[in-house]
């Protein structure tokens, strides 16, 4: 039963919006638009001096990303969002509207590669220092805070799904006065709400399962209106990494699925998880459902985990006889794609995020999509069987 109430709570912020559209509307018209015009003289000056609030240029305010922001906002429990053309123009837009030279972040190991790319080389180019720590050991980030200006999060953490208590760490951060923020893409506000937990901002790389269709690159940052306001004004119209309407509009097309997909995705991710924990040939599952449970405030997993296999595999036999998993990077989507550890170990492009927290070469990162769990075991099946080397 509460199961089911969940769900309605959380369909009824996705569809809160039907009953205002223009033209009565079930779906959000695309208000596709560069610039908005004034009536009179009057209320171009009231606007200017910020005495009226209204649409100006779709790089600021635009009613169809307004529509997107204010859907995602309700879904997180906050006052108010942000979009952005990308999850990294959202991470940098907020880092950057908090921290200055000479200024220190602490930040989980193992965050989303570009994140710490961006880490090492713009704030280490503007004197910012970053101290990376272990999510799950709360007397290092304890000893690792006093000082530090930001706390970034995330939950759980890239390719080896390490999960955080994030109430604890945000509580931490509390005790020394430094701002949290959260990458919460992996969980989606249907399965971790953050800001319930203390958090400070959350933010997603809306590409994901917020979209959920592989089809649009965004991202959007939410949170107390005083903070979301810093970002809108101190580093979104500089940046310029503004959400367009087109884009707005398909994430609002994707997020009224959200719950159902969300579900579809965790059964038979987690399935095709203790599936593989079972065979001799696999070392270990990187799930934060298997083994020891999930830490408080998590409630549920999605799509993307990570395993090794034990050297009797021959890793690019296996990926190049996968039919319904797909090379790709990114994830959310409704298909399924895995990416080779191998791939990442020796990636060139400095710095290096394999090289800092390591990458087992045996490792496989998996994306289970919608395809139905019992086609996607065949395929990994399959594969696994023309890939032993033993």
């Amino acid at each position: 039963m509460s199961d089911a109430l969940d769900y309605l709570q959380q369909a009824s912020l996705i569809t809160a919006h039907d009953e205002a559209n223009a033209y009565d509307a079930v779906v959000p018209p695309i208000v596709q638009t560069s610039l908005f015009t004034f009536s009179d003289y009057d209320e171009m000056v009231a606007t200017y001096r910020g005495e009226k609030i209204r649409p100006v240029y779709s790089r600021g305010l635009n009613p169809t990303v307004r529509i997107f922001e204010d859907m995602l906002a309700k879904l997180e429990g906050a006052e108010d969002a942000l979009g952005f053309a990308s999850g990294m123009a959202t991470i940098s837009s907020t880092v950057l509207s908090f921290v200055e030279p000479g200024d220190r972040v602490v930040a989980v190991r193992h965050l989303y590669p570009d994140a710490f790319r961006f880490f090492e080389t713009m704030l280490k180019r503007m004197r910012i220092e970053v101290t990376y720590v272990d999510g799950r050991d709360e007397d290092a980030v304890a000893k690792a805070l006093p000082g530090a200006k930001l706390l970034y999060l995330e939950s759980p953490t890239s390719w080896v799904m390490d999960a955080h208590d994030v109430g604890a760490l945000a509580a931490l951060a509390k005790q020394h006065g430094v701002l949290s923020v959260i990458d919460n893409s992996w969980a989606s506000p249907v399965f971790q709400k953050p800001l319930s937990l203390g958090v400070d901002l959350v933010l997603h790389s809306a590409s994901k399962y917020l979209g959920g269709h592989s089809d649009v690159v965004a991202g959007v940052v939410a949170g107390p209106k005083a903070l979301i306001n810093r970002i809108r004004n101190e580093t979104l119209p500089y940046l310029g990494g503004k959400l367009s309407p087109f884009d707005a509009w398909l994430l609002i097309r994707g997020m009224r699925t959200l719950p159902i997909r969300m579900k579809a995705h965790e059964a038979s991710a987690l399935e095709i998880a203790h599936r593989l924990q079972a065979l001799d040939i696999v070392e270990k599952v990187c799930h934060p459902a298997l083994n020891n449970g999930l830490p408080p405030g998590l409630h549920g997993t999605s799509g993307l985990f990570s395993f090794i296999f034990k050297d009797v595999i021959h890793i690019q036999t296996f990926c190049d006889h996968l039919k319904l998993f797909k090379l790709g990077v990114s994830w959310g989507g409704h298909e399924s794609l895995v990416v080779p550890g191998d791939v990442v170990a020796n990636q060139k492009a400095p710095p290096s995020f394999a090289d800092a927290f390591g990458v087992d070469p045996l490792s496989v990162r998996l994306h289970v999509g919608l395809e139905g769990t019992e086609a996607l075991w065949s395929d990994l099946q399959a594969a696994m069987a023309a890939a032993r080397t033993d």
